[in-house]
């Protein structure tokens, strides 16, 4: 799953349990979740990036940094720092990520980056 769909999910997920602690506890199993649905990746790992910071960036404006929403976010996206910081892996292995979730087929790339701007606009209209 992208960057950016990770971001939104998670997001949702800590909008709808409005805890902070329940948000960021439910962040990596939510990851772990999205990356078993087939799905195609974007190779441009700084396109990834950014779309992530700037779906982060724009519900910790709206919302606060310590909102539920956006700590659900940073929860969910988090796992895949293991991806480029490599001292995250311990002895060489991946925690999140391994078996090389489903790459490749299922969900376009495409069609997750509408989910994730739908999700995120839909947080940005919800006041808190």
């Amino acid at each position: 799953m992208i960057v950016s769909l990770h971001v939104a999910t998670g997001a949702a997920l800590g909008a709808v349990v409005r805890s902070r602690p329940l948000a960021l506890l439910l962040g990596a199993p939510l990851h772990v979740a999205g990356d078993r649905v087939p799905h195609e990746d974007i190779p441009d790992r700084s396109f990834e990036i950014g779309s992530g910071l700037a779906a982060l960036g724009l519900l910790a404006a709206r919302r606060g940094p310590l909102d539920p929403a956006v700590l659900g976010g940073v929860a969910a996206a988090v796992p895949d720092l293991e991806h480029v910081v490599p001292w995250l892996r311990p002895g060489g292995e991946k925690i999140f990520h391994r078996g090389g979730g489903r790459h490749g087929a299922g969900m376009p790339a495409e069609t997750q980056l509408l989910l994730a701007g739908a999700l995120v606009g839909l947080l940005l209209g919800r006041r808190r």
